[in-house]
């Protein structure tokens, strides 16, 4: 009968509206646990950029370092040629004057 019919129909209905509810509530699932990867994923981004610019700096501070190191090198060098030159000039010169 129509009766029976309209009833079967309504059931089948029940049915898909509950399948639907069920992909629903796993999509929300699905999206919740996306978030939350998200924002694990931020934070590790966030700690990864500190990481890098406490490198960058330790880097800069270690090239300042060699530099600094290089340019009290070169000065020492360049004290012992100036004595050393100064040494021969005085030589030369006192010879000179003898």
């Amino acid at each position: 009968s129509s009766s029976r019919q309209a009833l079967e129909q309504a059931r089948v209905a029940i049915e898909e509206l509950d399948d639907m509810k069920a992909v629903v509530k796993g999509l929300e699932e699905e999206n919740t646990e996306l978030r939350r990867q998200a924002r694990h994923a931020e934070k590790e981004q966030h700690s990864l950029c500190s990481q890098a610019e406490g490198l960058q700096e330790e880097r800069l501070l270690v090239e300042g370092q060699g530099l600094r190191e290089q340019i009290q090198v070169q000065a020492a060098r360049m004290a012992s040629l100036e004595v050393s030159s100064g040494t021969v000039a005085t030589v030369g010169s006192a010879g000179g004057c003898a």
